[in-house]
């Protein structure tokens, strides 16, 4: 707690220092800037994506429009930084000039100089240069939505059956059928995950934005995602019908309704509270998945653990699906040690930010502790699905849509060994 107010307070200030320097190198390039109403302006948007900034980090508004505000100010933040740069670049110089003017100085030289003019050329080079990467951005963010990645894990469980030793499972999650413009586009990522031939897929919740009759238009496309094994689904925050506005409390019961039957006619196998035993030569091992559960206070907690892992107990390995990370530390791992994996999904990486085999970063790692990927506790495994769809703005940029292929091996990670 002491860290977040730390934080708090940094931040801002931090940022209202960069843009004081940001206006200094403004107020060369052009007269304007110093009259009051462009003052007036400037600190007014500067505080204004200050508060959008801790309003995406500290707010209890949903991942959506948190998602929104954020990248609306690393947005404005990147062009801040590489006019920064700029204004660097000429500080430096200028101060180069002045040690070179100092070293000439001789005797009967004047006591002071006039003082170094900034370059007007570099602080309106500046501006450009800032706006490069914003259109870069832009013209790249849509091409993202489509572009489907597999990625491959390798999940270490030492109570695996022999039977389910190598087994394949496929994930996707966070679909929002409601947000895509493309339907012809969607089909390339299914396709992709039917041609890893997985034993298993699961889906880790979203099917909609808000309303169930959001599916009919995808149904067709996501109809085609079958295993041999089965697929099974569970539901996240935004397939209750929460996030809309109903005439009846029944037209909500009905939209409800119309989701559960949603995932019958795709052919899933929608797990809420429940669990189901797969058996393979003789060996089982469960699959469970609950209701949306958020450890966060504007996310509902409709899921019922002590339901999912009723009569359980013999099962030697257990995954569970549970749409929101934050669930894995909240309730799992204290209260639940019998669970070997959980998937999830929900966090988008916010659709923003860097991601390679070895690195990756987004805002969002500053919400949620577990954000994207495979993460361990222990004994206990925990992996965040980046999602199929998009939520809140129509853009992927460096957080590209997934689907993973997770492979099970019966033996503990070698990574892990002394």
């Amino acid at each position: 707690m002491q860290g977040n107010t730390l934080y708090f307070i940094l931040i801002p200030l931090v940022l209202l220092a960069l843009d004081y320097y940001i206006l200094r190198g403004i107020n060369t390039a052009f007269k304007f800037t110093r009259k009051k109403w462009f003052l007036g302006l400037y600190w007014f948007w500067a505080v204004f994506l200050i508060c959008v900034l801790l309003l995406g980090i500290y707010s209890k508004m949903s991942v959506g429009a948190r998602g929104a505000f954020l990248f609306l100010f690393f947005i404005t933040f990147i062009f801040k930084l590489f006019y920064a740069l700029f204004i660097a670049v000429d500080d430096a110089r200028r101060f180069i000039i002045y040690l070179s003017r100092k070293n000439k100085k001789t005797a009967t030289a004047p006591a002071s100089f006039k003082a170094i003019p900034r370059s007007e050329f570099l602080m309106k080079a500046g501006i450009l240069a800032g706006v490069v990467p914003l259109y870069l951005l832009k013209h790249n963010m849509s091409k993202g939505l489509y572009d489907y990645h597999v990625k491959n894990v390798t999940l270490y469980l030492p109570n695996l059956p022999k039977a389910f030793d190598g087994m394949r499972i496929g994930q996707i999650s966070d679909i929002h059928s409601g947000s895509f413009h493309s339907v012809h586009d969607m089909h390339g990522g299914v396709d992709m995950l039917m041609n890893q031939k997985a034993d298993v897929i699961f889906f880790t919740g979203d099917l909609v934005n808000g309303q169930t009759s959001e599916v009919n238009r995808v149904a067709d496309v996501f109809k085609k995602v079958r295993a041999p094994l089965g697929v099974y689904s569970i539901l996240g925050n935004h397939d209750y019908g929460d996030y809309g506005t109903w005439p009846t409390p029944a037209d909500k019961d009905k939209n409800f309704a119309d989701m559960i039957q949603a995932h019958k006619t795709l052919g899933w196998d929608l797990l809420i509270d429940e669990h189901r035993r797969l058996k393979v030569g003789g060996e089982e091992l469960g699959i469970l998945g609950i209701g949306n559960w958020g450890q966060m206070s504007r996310f509902p907690k409709y899921g019922k653990m002590e339901k999912a892992v009723l009569n359980t107990d013999d099962l030697p390995v257990k995954l569970l699906l549970s749409h929101d990370p934050s669930h894995w530390r909240a309730e799992v791992i204290p209260k639940y040690p019998q669970i070997d994996v959980m998937f999830s999904g929900h966090t988008h990486g916010m659709q923003f930010g860097v991601r390679t085999d070895d690195f990756q970063w987004s805002p969002i790692e500053y919400v949620y502790q577990e954000w994207a990927g495979l993460y361990r506790e222990k004994h206990q495994q925990i992996y965040v699905n980046v999602g199929y769809g998009f939520l809140a703005y129509p853009g992927r940029i460096g957080i590209l849509p997934e689907i993973t292929i997770f492979t099970l091996k019966a033996t503990a990670d070698p990574s892990l060994k002394a």
